[in-house]
């Protein structure tokens, strides 16, 4: 029996191990998380030096030991050196990458939550500095970053469901013309709910179970869980969607993702939404991130100022990070940074 094995993987996260070594964990495609040493990394000129660090993807040539696995050789794919230039794009990707390290799974491969995070990654590191004049290009951070929630979240089957009602099922339109269009929502039951349904479930009524995942926005435009977003896959110069060749969404039990029962949990306070906060909420399933500049066009055309927009972001990164928190049942505490990076920023009522 072999042993040494090779993977292709991104660092997520490094410790200082003993005098000079470095222990990582890693998400590979081939064997999901594994934790390894990197021997020597800490040293002044040290081939693993630059190789342990942050969002380094390598391909791995590694051997097994008693207790922990040891890198013997490391070939540096990809690099991400923009993130670590931004304080808000480095916060971000942290961020994510504690996300990733909620749901990964050990000895399993993880080719889809893989390349998922590579993408967001990389979309990150190309907009422009978060510190520009420009206030939407400052919180073209933000709402990259609470995309990259939801696909991940969409992955993992426990996304909000947000284009329909999910007591009544009946699609929702946010009428942007109206300053008090309001939609409720509730993390328990999965998401959007009707303002009267709401009031139902604050009268004590049973919280109802979720019928489906809510998933990606396909490339034709329609949603639903019958399509992954179309990455593109770094690592072998091709354009894949993250479905399987049939088309159709894994289900969390075969991509082997435990999706926990919340039922005994303590009541879930509710929210309310605006129309842009519903709006923006559901332009994230689809596989691109709408046209900001565009989009804030619009929301001014509609009487909603930047402020206000700008708001709405804040709201909706918080709302998925509680969603993370809930199902997940474990604090996202990289994204605590977040709040100070926007500070200055109101949230909307």
């Amino acid at each position: 029996m072999s042993r040494t094995y090779k993977a292709i993987g991104i660092n997520l996260k490094g410790a200082p191990l003993g005098e000079s070594d470095r222990l990582l964990t890693v998400l590979t495609r081939e064997h999901g998380l594994i934790r390894v040493v990197a021997p020597g990394a800490r040293k002044h000129h040290s081939k693993l030096g630059g190789r342990s660090g942050l969002f380094v993807v390598n391909e791995l040539l590694i051997s097994k030991g008693r207790s922990l696995d040891k890198i013997t050789q490391a070939e540096t794919l990809e690099s991400y050196p923009g993130l670590s230039q931004d304080l808000a794009k480095l916060t971000a990707s942290q961020y994510l990458a504690e996300l990733v390290l909620c749901q990964a799974l050990s000895d399993q491969p993880q080719e889809e939550l893989f390349c998922l995070f590579n993408e967001h990654l990389c979309r990150l590191e190309s907009l422009s500095s978060s510190s520009a004049g420009n206030g939407l290009a400052s919180f073209g951070v933000l709402a990259h970053l609470a995309q990259a929630v939801f696909h991940l979240l969409a992955l993992a089957g426990v996304a909000p469901q947000v284009q329909t009602c999910c007591v009544t099922q009946r699609p929702l339109t946010p009428d942007l013309n109206d300053d008090n269009w309001r939609i409720g929502f509730n993390m328990a039951a999965g998401g959007a709910i009707d303002l009267a349904e709401l009031e139902h479930l604050g009268e004590g009524a049973r919280v109802p179970s979720r019928t489906k995942n809510a998933g990606f926005q396909t490339a034709k435009g329609t949603q639903g869980n019958t399509s992954k977003p179309i990455l593109r896959d770094r690592h072998t110069s091709t354009v894949t969607a993250m479905a399987p060749s049939t088309g159709q969404a894994i289900a969390p039990a075969a991509a082997n993702y435990h999706v926990v029962n919340h039922q005994q949990k303590s009541s879930v306070p509710s929210l309310q939404l605006n129309a842009v906060e519903l709006s923006l909420l559901q332009h994230l399933a689809q596989p691109e991130l709408l046209q900001l500049d565009a989009f804030s066009l619009e929301l001014e055309q509609n009487a909603f100022n930047t402020s206000a927009y700008q708001a709405a972001w804040l709201k909706v990164e918080r709302i998925l990070r509680q969603c993370a928190q809930y199902h997940f049942d474990r604090p996202i505490r990289s994204a605590a940074l977040i709040d100070t990076c926007f500070l200055s920023v109101p949230t909307a009522p």
